[in-house]
């Protein structure tokens, strides 16, 4: 029973790896279940066994490059003055240094970012992305909505603004470094560009 549950467990980590090399050639809608099955060697059925359809293995193959949302939100709230200001800061640098680190990590945010058509057979996966946009957009907002942070935004900027362009700046770095690599170095000008993003909400950054 264990060799058969870690063989079941090998077939899908290869259809997951074969999915991740042709949604990067081909783009996401273009690729279809059976060239990913032929590509991984296996058959469409044993495909469906593991995954509903692809909006399902795309979903699946998005999750293994990014936090639980459980695990976000503790990451977000550990901080020793309880507001998570640091914490948010630490999340977004690592964030940035990780995808110049990890490949598996660079393959996948291209995939998302620039090989992707949200078309209505991966509208399951568009509706759980974008919950898990909103909700690191909520976790963000209710950290500069701690007394002890909002105080300190700059005038004119609200908890939610700030949440709002805070992830537009990660996405845009994000988005930015993965179409051209020579942009920036994301270990040494990440932090210094996050820096930067926080000095323009928070008035006593440093």
């Amino acid at each position: 029973m264990r060799r058969t549950k870690e063989q079941a467990e090998q077939t899908r980590t290869t259809i997951l790896a074969s999915a991740e090399i042709l949604f990067l050639e081909k783009g996401v809608a273009h690729t279809s279940l059976e060239h990913i099955a032929k590509h991984a060697g296996v058959t469409r059925g044993a495909v469906y066994w593991h995954f509903q359809n692809k909006a399902h293995l795309f979903h699946d193959m998005l999750s293994q490059v990014r936090l639980p949302p459980e695990q976000l939100a503790g990451r977000l709230v550990e901080n020793d003055q309880g507001n998570g200001l640091q914490s948010l800061h630490t999340l977004c640098v690592e964030g940035i240094a990780g995808i110049a680190e990890d490949e598996q990590k660079r393959r996948i945010f291209t995939i998302l970012l620039h090989r992707c058509e949200f078309t209505e057979e991966l509208r399951e996966a568009e509706e759980r992305h974008e919950a898990f946009i909103n909700q690191f957009i909520a976790l963000c907002e209710m950290i500069f909505a701690q007394p002890a942070t909002q105080q300190r935004l700059r005038p004119g900027m609200t908890p939610r603004l700030a949440a709002r362009t805070l992830h537009a700046l990660i996405v845009g770095m994000l988005s930015d470094w993965l179409r051209d690599n020579n942009l920036f170095d994301p270990k040494h000008d990440g932090p210094i560009m996050i820096d930067g993003l926080f000095r323009g909400l928070i008035s006593d950054w440093s």
